[in-house]
Formats: structure tokens, sequence, C-alpha cells
């Protein structure tokens, strides 16, 4: 019976090293985060963002911008980027311009959706959109 034991035994822990989460060459590897840099936009607060408006009410919206370029006054560089462990990582550019009087003229690129959904406006709460 000893003799048999010892086999199956080296055979099960075999098959055990073959699936990841058992692998015990995965128990000590060190925790991976999240790294995350640049300002986080979403396109809700995107949308509230008007022609017209000043720098000062771009900043309270859309928070301070990660680049302001000596060379280009006239707009600001709003990045972001994420790497997670295992998946490929993901980046998102917006620009704010502003005209000569410092009031936005348009926006330009990507957003991350809204966190939560929205109500709509036309649809005051309580009634049934049909």
């Amino acid at each position: 019976m000893a003799k048999l034991l010892k086999p199956v035994l080296m055979l099960s822990v075999l098959l055990l090293a073959g699936c990841s989460s058992l692998n015990p060459m995965n128990w000590f590897t060190a925790h991976r985060m999240d790294i995350q840099q640049g300002n986080y936009v979403t396109e809700d607060a995107v949308a509230r963002v008007k022609p017209g408006m000043n720098r000062s009410q771009v900043r309270f919206l859309l928070g301070t911008p990660l680049l302001t370029d000596i060379f280009h006054a006239n707009r600001w560089d709003y990045l972001y980027r994420i790497e997670r462990p295992g998946k490929p990582s993901e980046e998102k550019n917006l620009v704010v311009y502003f005209n000569a009087n410092d009031q936005v003229e348009r926006v330009d690129g990507q957003a991350f959706p809204a966190l939560r959904p929205q109500l709509e406006a036309s649809n005051p709460i309580g009634q049934v959109k049909q």
C-alpha cells in the first residue's frame, strides 16, 4: 500500500501544479496595484462645459489640467492613463481650447462614461416615460 501511495501522491501534485489558482509559484508573488495617472474626466462633466465659459469655470468642472503648455496657452490638456495587471493599458485624452478672451471655444477628445446614469431633464421624477 505504501508503494502505491507515493506515485499517486506525486501524480496528484503534478496535476494540481498545472492549475494556475493552485500553483504554489503564484502564492508568493507580490500584489500588483492598478496604476492611475492624470485626470479622470467623465462625459457628464464634459457635457457641462459650454462655449463662452472662462478658465476658472472649466477648472471647477474638470479640475486642474495635467498639462498647460507655455507655447500653446490657448489649450488645456487633460490626460488619463490606467494600467491594470493582466489587462491592456487604457488612455484618454481631452483638450479644451480657449479663444483670445480666455473663453472656451471647443472641447475635443475622449472622456470616461458617467459613473452613474443621469436622469433626463425632460422626464420629471415620478413620471413614467411611455
